[in-house]
C-alpha cells in the first residue's frame, strides 16, 4: 500500500482549513485516512502549523510520500532535517547530542528570523499609521485655512454692511 502524506480540506466556504493526514495513495482527498498528524490554517498570517512532529518524522522515515504543499509544511518545520541529521547518525558522523544542538541551533535561528519579520511588520504598520496621521493633519490644516478665510471675508463683508448702514441712514435725514 503506497501511503501518502496530504492536506485534507475543512472549515467553510472562502475559509479553508486543512487536516495533515495520512492515508492511502487511492483515498480521496476528503476520504478515510491512516491517521491525522496535524494541521494547517493558511488563513492566518503566517500561516498557522500545528504539527505532531514524531509522528510525522516517523511517517517520512517508513516511505510515506508527501504532497508539495506538505513536503513544504514538513520542511519549514523542521521534519526532514532532523531525518538528514539521524541518516549521519546511522551513518557515525556524529552523536545524537550533537544532531539535537544541531537541531536546536537551526530552530533558534529560524526563530530570530521570524521574530524579525513581525517585528518588521510592525514597523511598518506603525510607520504606516504615522504617515496616514500626518496626512490627515495637513488636510485638515488645509481645511481649517479655508474656513478661517472664508470667516474673515464674512466678518470683513458684515463690517463693510455695517459701516455703510449708519451713512445711508443719515443720508435720509438730511434730506
Amino acid at each position: 500500500m503506497a501511503t501518502k502524506i496530504r492536506l485534507q480540506r475543512g472549515g467553510r466556504k472562502g475559509y479553508a482549513f486543512y487536516s495533515i493526514v495520512i492515508a492511502d495513495a487511492r483515498a480521496p482527498r476528503d476520504g478515510r485516512f491512516t491517521e491525522k498528524i496535524g494541521s494547517y490554517n493558511p488563513n492566518t498570517n503566517p500561516a498557522t502549523v500545528d504539527l505532531n512532529f514524531d509522528r510525522a518524522l516517523y511517517w517520512v522515515e517508513v516511505g510515506a510520500q508527501p504532497t508539495d504543499t506538505v513536503r513544504n509544511i514538513l520542511s519549514r518545520e523542521g521534519v526532514y532535517l532532523m531525518k538528514h541529521l539521524k541518516g549521519g547518525i546511522a551513518k557515525g558522523a556524529f552523536d545524537e547530542a550533537a544532531a539535537q544542538r544541531k537541531f536546536d541551533a537551526w530552530k533558534a535561528d529560524k526563530q530570530k528570523g521570524l521574530e524579525k519579520v513581525a517585528e518588521a511588520e510592525k514597523k511598518a504598520k506603525v510607520d504606516a499609521a504615522k504617515k496616514a496621521l500626518e496626512a490627515e493633519k495637513q488636510v485638515n490644516e488645509a481645511i481649517a485655512k479655508k474656513v478661517a478665510e472664508k470667516k474673515a471675508a464674512a466678518a470683513a463683508a458684515a463690517a463693510e454692511a455695517a459701516a455703510e448702514a449708519p451713512a445711508a441712514e443719515e443720508a435720509p435725514a438730511e434730506a
